[in-house]
């Protein structure tokens, strides 16, 4: 595996692997690697002939300093994760050189409704900062594929977006990989790590939850599986933001079902000073 730091440098690595009629994928992460990213690399490796991984932790992103400052950062551990996974190239950019005319050089990408319902509500201006860094990124790997996990559902819409802003949708395909789980049920996470072991044991009522709302799904009214979704979550201890059903194409919240639409189920809950996110496909 090679690693690059400087934008320069990998560019000009880039252009000859094009100039070679070489397909390349690319798997943007924060760092604090598990086995859902590994499982994005394996998916590029067999799609792609050059697996590119960006490890940054991105500042615009944050809503919460704090937030940032905890983000766990496993740099050697998650080289030897890459290396061991067969991945081609790691990009290990500084802020400068993401960011060499400062954040605020970017702007205002037009997300409508996504950036005004649960992530985008709850942490307002995170998809901007997810738009700045991605847009970057993007705009230096210049991939065939991209890669990322439904874990981050919102999200992915928000970068399905991006791609029609930038005129990228048809250059470059988003594909995107189931979310991984422990034997439990609890969707795999950097954050994770941040859990003690009483607060890991409880976390798995998230999963909990999601499987109950889809159990129980019925035609019309939505509030009181959510409600129930809500009351597991407490009971065990967590601080929901949110539990919130919505179409899984448009991600359209809704409160009453018509028993046909395709559903997604996305919940948001505090475990002691973590925050986790998940969500499940219901139909």
């Amino acid at each position: 595996m090679i690693i690059f730091k400087k934008v320069a440098k990998l560019t000009e690595f880039l252009a000859l692997q094009r100039e070679k009629g070489k397909k390349t994928g690319f798997i943007p992460t924060l760092g604090a690697l598990h086995a859902g990213h590994i499982s994005l690399i394996e998916t590029a490796k067999k799609r792609n002939d050059c697996t590119i991984c960006s490890i940054f932790v991105n500042p615009t992103q944050f809503n919460d300093p704090s937030d940032f400052a905890k983000y766990p950062v496993t740099t050697d551990k998650d080289i030897a994760m890459l290396i061991d996974a067969g991945c081609s190239v790691l990009f290990l950019p500084s802020v400068s050189e993401i960011y060499p005319q400062g954040t605020d050089a970017f702007p205002q990408f037009e997300l409508g409704y996504l950036e005004t319902i649960l992530e985008g509500k709850f942490r307002p201006g995170h998809f901007q900062g997810v738009c700045k860094v991605v847009q970057r990124l993007l705009a230096i790997v210049q991939p065939d594929d991209l890669y990322m996990g439904q874990k981050d559902y919102q999200q992915c819409m928000v970068i399905a977006r991006l791609l029609e802003l930038e005129g990228w949708k048809d250059s470059m395909r988003l594909n995107i990989s189931p979310t991984l789980r422990e034997n439990d049920g609890l969707a795999m996470s950097s954050r994770n790590t941040r859990l003690n072991a009483e607060e890991r044991t409880r976390a798995v009522a998230i999963f909990k939850a999601l499987t109950g709302i889809r159990e129980d799904l019925r035609p019309n009214n939505l509030d009181k599986v959510k409600e129930q979704g809500m009351d597991m979550l407490r009971k065990h201890g967590l601080r929901p933001d949110y539990i919130e059903i919505a179409t899984s194409d448009r991600l359209e919240v809704i409160h009453e079902w018509n028993g046909s639409d395709k559903l997604v189920a996305l919940v948001a809950a505090y475990l002691g000073e973590v925050r986790l996110i998940d969500n499940m496909l219901l139909n």
